[in-house]
């Protein structure tokens, strides 16, 4: 049996539990998050190189020029993309619907992708719990209609339920199943 290494997309709406799976598979399980790229302002508790790539609009605007991304979006008036240096073996990113079709897309490269579903309420309630502000979780539950609707997202290896499962219960099933598709005959 030949093992070859892949890597762990996950995607999901705002609050489905994507960030804090991606953080338990790599306490748990040594896999590592992809750092991404972005120009929003660094908060007071990140730091550069670990939590974020942080970079001027105008050093994004020239990455893009020289092909640094597999993907790249613009939210909230910044830019965040992952660059194709940061795709390895053993890894794990979290994306958008758009993200998860150009990983779906990569030549060259196994992925498996996992998409965490949840309902709306129990997402708006997980943003209000993290301290979001209302109006900050109103209006991601709102772009996440459109931008997480059913007919944007594109095949996914697994539908995960991360509303009636805990993280530690969702990151179990991600590793599961992300160490079946390393078995390929």
């Amino acid at each position: 049996m030949i093992i070859y290494a892949i890597m762990i997309v996950l995607s999901g709406a705002s609050a489905s539990g994507k960030t804090e799976v991606a953080k338990l598979l790599a306490s748990k399980y040594g896999i590592v998050k992809v750092i991404t790229t972005t120009t929003r302002n660094m908060r007071v508790h990140e730091t550069n190189g670990v939590d974020y790539f942080f970079v001027s609009n105008e050093r994004f605007l020239e990455m893009i020029k020289e092909d640094k991304f597999v993907e790249w979006t613009e939210y909230n008036g910044n830019f965040y993309g992952s660059t194709k240096d940061q795709i390895q073996d053993n890894k794990c990113v979290v994306i958008d619907p758009v993200g998860l079709k150009a990983y779906s897309q990569l030549k060259g490269r196994n992925v498996v992708t996992f998409f965490l579903e949840s309902e709306e309420d129990t997402r708006y309630k997980r943003m209000l719990q993290r301290g979001d502000s209302v109006e900050s979780a109103s209006r991601r539950i709102m772009n996440d209609r459109t931008a997480f609707a059913r007919c944007n997202i594109c095949k996914v290896d697994f539908n995960i339920d991360s509303e009636n499962n805990s993280v530690e219960q969702v990151c179990d099933m991600v590793y599961k199943f992300y160490k079946e598709k390393l078995q390929i005959k």
